[in-house]
């Protein structure tokens, strides 16, 4: 018997999209874009070069600060990853209900 109480244990299928691309400032962004049944529509992005990931959304993407605290990125780097991820994130689905 395990020790460990589990909140859940479940595993899916998803789809990684894998980008690399090097912003107008020369910033280089490699991105690995998860999408899943998860997070209600949202997209799992994990930014390979430093680990950091975060679950996102449109409404992610226009609360200010939020790109620049979680991937650690000044504000023109954030701004391009912002104007990035904005045609690629989508609008949000609600699976649950």
């Amino acid at each position: 018997m395990s020790d460990f109480d589990f909140l859940y244990d479940h595993t899916e299928d998803t789809s990684t999209r894998f980008v690399c691309f090097i912003s107008p400032s020369m910033c280089r962004f490699d991105l690995a874009i998860l999408n899943t049944n998860r997070f209600y529509g949202k997209k799992l992005i994990i930014d390979l070069q430093s680990g950091k990931s975060a679950v996102i959304g449109p409404d992610d993407l226009d609360e200010e600060g939020y790109l620049e605290h979680v991937f650690k990125l000044g504000e023109e780097e954030a701004e391009e990853l912002r104007s990035f991820l904005y045609q690629i994130v989508g609008t949000v689905n609600f699976t649950d209900i």
